[in-house]
C-alpha cells in the first residue's frame, strides 16, 4: 500500500521538493567544508603517497626504494625507534599524572586554583615551551636552572673547593703532571717549614674565604708546618717563592703528609693558606697535593647529552600536557555518583580500595580516551624535539615527525624519502584515530 501510494503521489509533490531543496541547501553548506578538507588534507595526503615513488627530485620512479631506505638508514631507524618510545612513555605517565592529579585536587581546598597553574603551561605555545627548557638544560649552572639546582645540591654534601687551573711556579721544588697530583721534590723533616707557590688562578676565582698569606712560623719539634698560595701579586713586583704583601692563601687544600708511599698525616689548608701536622714521628715525609684539588668543579646533569636528550625532552612534553591530563579526567571524575564512593566506605573500604577497585574503573573509558589522544598527539611531536635538542645530539632525538622534516627540507632535500616517512607516520597514526572516533560515536549513541 505504501508503494502505490508513493506512485500515486505526483511527481510535483510539495515534500518531496521539499527534501530536495533541504539536501542541496546542506551540500551547499557542506561545500565549503568538502573544497578546504580536500585541499588541505585528502590532495596533501594522495600527493606524498605518489612522490613516496619517485627518486629525490621527483624525477625518476623508483618503486619501493624509499620504503627500503627507511629499514637500511640507521638514522630513520633510531627515528622509529624514539617515536615508539615516546608512544610508550608519555601517554602512559601523562594518562597516570592526570589521574593522581585529579583525584588529588579533589581534596585541596583551592582546587579550581591549583587547576588554573597546572593548566597554565596549555596556553604556551611549543615554541616558547621549547625555548624555556632548551635555557633551563643548559650544561652552565650560570644558565641552566636544573644544573643550578643540582650543583646547589652537590656542593651542600661534597666540598665544592678546587683549583682547576692552578699549577705550581716552576723552579721552586714543587712537581707533578699538569692536573695534580704534585709534590715537593725534597723530603722534608718535622721542626721544618714549606712554602707551597702556586700561580694559574684568576684573582676573581679564588674563594670569598680566601685571606692574605703569611708565612708560616716555625711549628716546634715533631710538627711540620706550611702555606699554599697564589704566588703572585698585582703588578708583578713580587718575589717568586715568597709570601709578600698582597698575596692570598688557597683555602680548602688538602695536603698530605707522605713517608715510603703511604699517607702518614692529612691537614686542610686554612683561609690564609696555611696547614700544620702535629705529633709526626721523626724522618723524611713528601708533601703532596692529590689530584682532587685541581679536578674541575661539578657541573651538573648533561641533560642534552646523547643519553638523556630524549627523556629530557619527554620531560618538557609533560610540563606542557599534563594540565589537559588533569582537567579531562577531572571532569570524568566528577561525573562518578558519590552514592557510589559513599557506599564503598560505609562498607569499610580503604581510599585505596575505593580508588583501585571504584574510580579507576569508572573512568576507565575516560581514561582510554585521554591515553589515545596523547598517543596521537605524542606520534605528530615537531617543535621540543627540534628547538630542545641540540645539533650535534639532533639525531640521538629526533622522531619521525623531525626526521621527515630534517629529509625533506632541512639539508637532505630528498623529498621522495620525506614522503615515505610522512606515510608511514600517517599509517601509525591512523588506527589510534579510528579507535578514538569509534569510541566517541559509542560514547554519542
Amino acid at each position: 500500500m505504501l508503494t502505490d501510494t508513493l506512485a500515486a503521489r505526483p511527481a510535483g509533490d510539495p515534500r518531496r521538493r521539499a527534501r530536495r531543496r533541504q539536501r542541496r541547501l546542506a551540500a551547499l553548506f557542506v561545500l565549503p567544508a568538502l573544497l578546504l578538507l580536500g585541499a588541505l588534507v585528502v590532495y596533501p595526503v594522495v600527493f606524498s603517497f605518489v612522490r613516496s615513488f619517485f627518486d629525490a627530485g621527483g624525477d625518476r620512479f623508483v618503486g619501493a626504494a624509499n620504503y627500503t631506505a627507511i629499514v637500511e638508514d640507521p638514522a630513520n631507524l633510531r627515528a622509529i625507534r624514539n617515536s615508539a618510545l615516546w608512544v610508550v612513555v608519555a601517554p602512559t605517565l601523562l594518562t597516570g599524572l592526570g589521574l593522581v592529579l585529579a583525584v588529588l585536587t579533589e581534596k585541596v581546598r583551592w582546587a579550581t586554583a591549583f587547576k588554573l597553574v597546572l593548566f597554565l603551561p596549555m596556553a604556551v605555545s611549543f615554541l616558547a615551551a621549547g625555548i624555556i627548557f632548551r635555557l633551563a638544560y643548559e650544561q652552565d649552572p650560570d644558565r641552566g636552572v636544573l644544573n643550578a639546582v643540582a650543583v646547589g645540591v652537590h656542593d651542600v654534601f661534597a666540598d665544592a673547593t678546587s683549583y682547576p687551573t692552578a699549577r705550581p711556579r716552576q723552579g721552586l721544588g714543587v712537581t707533578g703532571a699538569e692536573g695534580g697530583p704534585y709534590r715537593t721534590e725534597r723530603t722534608v723533616r718535622p721542626g721544618a717549614t714549606v712554602v707551597l707557590g702556586f700561580v694559574g688562578v684568576a684573582p676573581g676565582a679564588l674563594p670569598a674565604a680566601a685571606r692574605p698569606a703569611t708565612a708560616p712560623a716555625p711549628p716546634g719539634p715533631g710538627a711540620l708546618a706550611g702555606v699554599v698560595y697564589l704566588d703572585f701579586t698585582p703588578g708583578g713586583t713580587g718575589r717568586p717563592g715568597e709570601v709578600d704583601a698582597g698575596e692570598r692563601g688557597l683555602p680548602g687544600l688538602t695536603v698530605e703528609a707522605v713517608r715510603d708511599g703511604a699517607v702518614a698525616a692529612t691537614a686542610t689548608t686554612g683561609p690564609d693558606g696555611s696547614f700544620r701536622f702535629g705529633s709526626l714521628p721523626d724522618g723524611g715525609y713528601t708533601l703532596r697535593l692529590p689530584a682532587s684539588d685541581f679536578a674541575a668543579p661539578y657541573q651538573g646533569v648533561n641533560w642534552l647529552g646523547p643519553a638523556l636528550v630524549t627523556p629530557a625532552v619527554i620531560g618538557a612534553y609533560l610540563w606542557v600536557w599534563t594540565g589537559f591530563s588533569m582537567v579531562l579526567i577531572g571532569a570524568g571524575l566528577a561525573a562518578i555518583p558519590r552514592d557510589v564512593l559513599e557506599a564503598a566506605r560505609m562498607d569499610g573500604a580503604s581510599e585505596g580500595q575505593i580508588f583501585r577497585r571504584i574510580t579507576v574503573p569508572l573512568l576507565a573509558p575516560v581514561l582510554t580516551v585521554v591515553f589515545v589522544t596523547l598517543v596521537i598527539n605524542v606520534m605528530k611531536v615537531f617543535d621540543l624535539v627540534y628547538i630542545i635538542a641540540p645539533g650535534p645530539v639532533q639525531e640521538e632525538a629526533n622522531v619521525l615527525a623531525t626526521r621527515m622534516w630534517l629529509v625533506s627540507f632541512g639539508g637532505g632535500n630528498d623529498q621522495g624519502l620525506g614522503s615515505a616517512l610522512s606515510m608511514v607516520l600517517l599509517l601509525l597514526v591512523v588506527p589510534a584515530m579510528v579507535f578514538n572516533i569509534r569510541r566517541f560515536r559509542r560514547s554519542s549513541s
